[in-house]
């Protein structure tokens, strides 16, 4: 009678850690921070206006309410479950990072960071959070960009990350934050159908390796989801058109709609920060898989204040012009959402 007690009991307890694996979601997030700098004067990059002497009177009072701030929006647009994965665009270097994670109610999460000074001539970086008790790291790399003679350009890298994910499956993610359209869109369309190209290459090579590769890219594209770079480039799909496993599927693609963005410039919003993933991902039988219904822009009312040049809403950003502001950035951040078949 004992045994089959313990027999049932055990049997019972199994289902029940089944049921849970079964209804786990893994919570991917993307957010372009805004300008997160030290207060220090980096002699090796342009970062002058961010300290106590520059332009913007930048210390670390304002520092310390920035990373609590950043803090704020991360754990509110993953709706309080922590993110497992924290993607991260214009910091300034590991410091920073640190602060973010040890000093913030992040600490709360057992965060490790994957970091690399970028040949950025701003000396900003993409990064990356991972919560170490549900993602086991196999690799990670930083790509960067090449002109024609082969030099590197001064811009953003891509980092390319792989791992498993709660013990049950491999996933890839491709971080990425193009160069900007500062200067003009059609003098620097050139250079983000570059970073396009250089990202399916990767794709590609990837899926040639391992056709069931479940891919992520996140990030902040300075390109809408039916621009050139996106579409033409980087091949990123329409949901609507089916499912191929090793093609890839743009779940923001319909973000605009409604006047809706991720960012606004004067009275316009954009789709700049956006979701795309493999049809591996979309069309799984088992394992980790997704839906468009489960990327979103995180529009949390904290991070909106009155527009009251443009008319409408506006993000609260740390700064309004050079006069500070005390708010957040002026992207929203963006989320994805994987569960377990």
């Amino acid at each position: 009678m004992k045994t089959s007690f313990v027999f049932i009991l055990s049997f019972v307890l199994s289902l029940n850690s089944s049921a849970q694996t079964q209804s786990k979601e893994y919570s991917f997030l993307f957010y372009n921070v805004e300008n997160l700098f030290d207060v220090k004067d980096d002699s090796l990059t342009l970062d002058e206006e961010f300290t106590p002497d520059g332009a913007r009177h930048w210390n670390y009072k304002k520092l310390e309410r920035k990373l609590l701030n950043t803090s704020k929006a991360i754990i509110a647009a993953a709706e309080w479950e922590m993110p497992t994965i924290i993607a991260l665009s214009e910091v300034e270097n590991r410091y920073v990072l640190e602060q973010l994670r040890n000093e913030t109610p992040l600490k709360a999460t057992p965060y490790k960071i994957i970091h690399k000074e970028s040949p950025d001539f701003r000396g900003i970086d993409v990064a990356l959070f991972y919560n170490s008790e549900e993602f086991y790291p196999l690799k990670y790399e930083y790509i960067p960009m090449r002109m024609k003679s082969g030099d590197v350009r001064k811009t953003r890298e891509i980092l390319y990350a792989s791992g498993i994910l709660g013990g049950v499956d491999t996933v890839h993610i491709f971080v990425n934050h193009w160069p900007s359209r500062y200067g003009g869109l059609m003098e620097t369309r050139e250079l983000r159908n570059d970073a396009a190209a250089l990202l399916r290459n990767k794709v590609d090579l990837l899926m040639e390796e391992t056709p069931t590769a479940k891919v992520i890219i996140l990030g902040d594209f300075n390109d809408q989801p039916k621009d050139e770079s996106i579409e033409v480039y980087l091949k990123a799909k329409s949901v609507f058109l089916g499912i191929d496993g090793t093609e890839l599927y743009n779940l923001s693609e319909t973000w605009g709609e409604g006047g809706e963005g991720t960012l606004k410039y004067q009275s316009q919003w954009f789709v700049f920060d956006q979701i795309i993933v493999s049809g591996n991902l979309l069309n799984a039988s088992e394992g980790l898989f997704t839906t468009p219904q489960l990327a979103s822009i995180c529009k949390l009312p904290f991070l909106i204040e009155e527009d009251k040049t443009h008319g409408g809403e506006k993000l609260f950003r740390t700064y309004s012009g050079f006069r500070y502001n005390g708010g957040f950035s002026d992207h929203f951040p963006i989320l994805l959402k994987l569960r377990v078949r």
